[in-house]
């Protein structure tokens, strides 16, 4: 999310698509990062979820000004968290975007410093938005980023969807040496629009290996040898993030035809700690 466009890998064809193993009974959670049912309009539970806010193009010429409002972000009353981006008149409003005068408001949760991960088995549902525009994602950036900056920190983005390719997913890594346009990515078309129903998103993260999957089927896997001779930064506490973006390199343009407010609905973020991790 932090840098695009990206290089895409050959698509993963449905056919010889290989299935993640199920969730062992025996893995629990490793942490709570869950989506609790709650009060129709209720703000994201602040115990695991805190907002930035701000609209710089957060690297990618994005049009969206991140809020921290309940317009933006907020429990559904049925057990989902629903990001919402919006049009606002850039006549009236007072939010400055990169670009002037901000034209679309939406949301972006991080976990830092309060749920960070080494490591397990992470699970969203999901339901993305149509059109071509939209950049919903859930993904991952190293705990160090304050420290080390990006791509250094390590990215991992679990899903990442844009209405311009409404039946493909992609699952990405991103590291020094292997950012942006040359980062390591896979992707797979479905064969239908991905925003007509929901789907389940997995990554399984071990030391020296990244499985992503969809609805149990697998698509991009990455190891330190496919980066090589970069170097490998996925060995490390990681935070989520979940938003919405607008527009932007990798998003591209805003569609005549969409229709605002458009969502992201989140049924689901699920960490379970790797069998025999007693942290």
């Amino acid at each position: 999310m932090l840098c695009t466009p990206r290089l895409k890998t050959s698509p993963t064809q449905l056919p010889a698509r290989p299935q993640l193993p199920a969730r062992p009974r025996t893995r629990g959670p490793c942490c709570g990062v869950t989506i609790s049912r709650g009060t129709l309009a209720r703000r994201p539970n602040g115990e695991y979820w805190s907002h930035e806010i701000g609209g710089s193009g957060w690297g990618n010429e994005e049009l969206q000004y991140y809020t921290d409002s309940a317009d933006n972000a907020a429990l559904d009353g049925e057990g989902h968290l629903v990001i919402t981006a919006r049009e606002v008149d850039p006549a009236t409003t007072d939010l400055k975007c990169w670009y002037g005068p901000c034209t679309v408001t939406s949301a972006r949760l991080i976990t830092a410093g309060k749920q960070e991960f080494t490591y397990g088995r992470i699970e969203s549902r999901v339901k993305v938005p149509a059109g071509s525009g939209s950049w919903p994602a859930l993904w991952m950036l190293g705990a160090d980023f304050g420290e080390v900056g990006w791509p250094q920190t390590g990215e991992i983005d679990i899903m990442e969807f844009v209405g311009r390719e409404p039946d493909q997913v992609f699952g990405t890594i991103h590291g020094p040496g292997y950012a942006g346009g040359e980062s390591f990515n896979g992707f797979l078309d479905i064969g239908r629009p991905v925003a007509e129903d929901w789907h389940e998103f997995t990554v399984e993260w071990s030391p020296q290996k990244i499985v992503w999957a969809v609805d149990g089927a697998v698509f991009h896997q990455a190891s330190p040898t496919d980066v090589a001779p970069h170097e490998w930064v996925f060995d490390h506490p990681f935070f989520l993030l979940a938003n919405l973006a607008v527009g932007g390199n990798f998003g591209g343009a805003l569609a005549a035809d969409v229709v605002f407010p458009v969502s992201f609905t989140i049924d689901h973020v699920r960490v379970y700690r790797a069998s025999g991790d007693p942290s």
